[in-house]
């Protein structure tokens, strides 16, 4: 595992490591060791209780204005009972990773649930596999893919395949149980609409592979290319796979093409149990989120498939846990597809499930987003992400509603994803006090 921030920090030049031999070296220790003293003070400090946590995580929560001085999708929503909750919490901005960077959904959850994010990097296969169940050995590399439409030239018109429905992605996918490798298992598994999973198992695989999405229509295909020496093997081996399917799928009608991202194998991370002492849950939809929790060490609850559906899950397992994780995907999909006006609709959604959860009496709620994705940029952005806790034990900050605006600020400030789950502790009495 490459230390956190390696990538962010330039490699010193000859002459800077012949003067200072040891400079390099010494700051690189003080990273690696910066990381592992925040969770070894974690585990110090976690007491049990028998409180209740929990995080209502809105994929691509925060938005931007279509017009200059406008509301963004979440201002926009009415949304009476976020509004009613920050009057009564504290509300603030998180950022995914650092100022600038743009995060994807492996990542934002990350930081979400206290990892760092540039110190755990887990690709977004080995969520997709973990999500559906799928459980990767030593010798796997996991890839999410997508199937997407290609024209005449081989330029993609579609990126998702029309959004594909299941029940005609699981027959594509049928198809694909034909590619056959040399020395190689191949596994491809469907997930959900559009997306599927494909797995490689065999020596000398690597995960460091870039993606073959290049996030534009109009364009083909990247090919798999190695992104270290060490990845040569897996890329030759999803080139012949790509190489395959194209054949397999060419007379499909809308998912005669296909992608892959998220190239990696099976990381390791500490269990919440391990770092929090917490009976974590997390009650979701779709299966990368699920793969997330799963390698966290959260129970994968129920089957729901809709909002209504997870909250009835909660109830019902309510006695069991001491964390709950509760997913919302549509935020997110429809900022994706550049739908303010669904955005704003998905929003009140959400919005009009907070009673219900308010019911249960939980003593921290958490309401955020792993990101934005606002719909006039249609993907993900770097902006901070509205963020509110609500407990007995908050300080509240005089704010009347929940929107971008008002968390810039609130009394949380702008902070770190990575603190929430500290912050959810300390509200929940579940840390103890540091030092004499």
């Amino acid at each position: 595992m490459p230390p956190p921030l390696q990538s962010l920090a330039p490699e010193p030049t000859t002459e800077e490591h012949q003067a200072h031999p040891r400079l390099h070296s010494i700051s690189q220790f003080l990273l690696e060791t910066t990381a592992v003293t925040e969770h070894d003070l974690i585990r110090e400090l976690a007491e049990k209780n028998t409180t209740k946590i929990v995080m209502l995580v809105a994929d691509g929560l925060g938005g931007l204005p279509i017009e200059p001085g406008g509301k963004t999708e979440l201002e926009t929503a009415v949304t009476p009972n976020l509004d009613r909750l920050a009057g009564v919490g504290t509300s603030g901005s998180s950022l995914p990773v650092l100022p600038g960077i743009t995060p994807g959904s492996g990542p934002g959850h990350l930081g979400l649930f206290g990892y760092d994010p540039l110190e755990f990097k887990i690709g977004r296969g080995a969520l997709e596999a973990t999500g559906i169940g799928f459980e990767l050995g030593p010798q796997d590399v996991a890839a999410r893919g997508n199937f997407c439409t290609l024209d005449a030239a081989g330029l993609i018109s579609d990126r998702r395949a029309g959004r594909i429905p299941s029940e005609e992605s699981f027959q594509v996918v049928e198809k694909l149980q034909a590619v056959a490798i040399d020395g190689y298992e191949v596994f491809v598994k469907p997930v959900k609409e559009h997306r599927f999973v494909v797995v490689f198992r065999g020596p000398g695989l690597d995960g460091r592979v870039a993606d073959t999405d290049p996030q534009a229509v109009g364009v083909t295909p990247l090919d798999p290319e190695p992104l270290d020496a060490a990845a040569t093997t897996t890329a030759k081996v999803a080139k012949e796979f790509v190489r395959q399917a194209r054949e397999l799928l060419r007379d499909e009608p809308k998912a005669n093409g296909l992608t892959l991202r998220g190239f990696a194998a099976k990381p390791a991370l500490p269990t919440y149990e391990e770092l929090y002492g917490l009976r974590a849950a997390a009650i979701a939809v779709y299966p990368m989120y699920k793969g997330l929790a799963s390698l966290v060490g959260m129970d994968l609850v129920g089957q729901p498939q809709t909002l209504g559906e997870q909250v009835d899950q909660l109830a019902a397992c309510w006695n069991d846990y001491d964390f709950f994780f509760l997913h919302f995907k549509y935020t997110d999909a429809t900022g994706e597809d550049g739908d303010f006006a669904a955005k704003v609709k998905r929003t009140e959604e959400l919005d009009a499930m907070i009673p219900r959860i308010e019911s249960l009496a939980p003593d921290v709620l958490i309401v955020t987003g792993d990101h934005s994705t606002p719909s006039k940029l249609k993907s993900h952005s770097w902006h901070p992400v509205p963020t509110l806790l609500v407990a007995d034990s908050c300080r509240p900050d005089g704010l009347t509603a929940f929107g971008e605006r008002n968390c810039l600020t609130g009394g949380l400030g702008q902070f770190q994803a990575k603190h929430l789950m500290l912050l959810a502790m300390a509200h929940a009495g579940r840390l103890g006090k540091y030092g004499a």
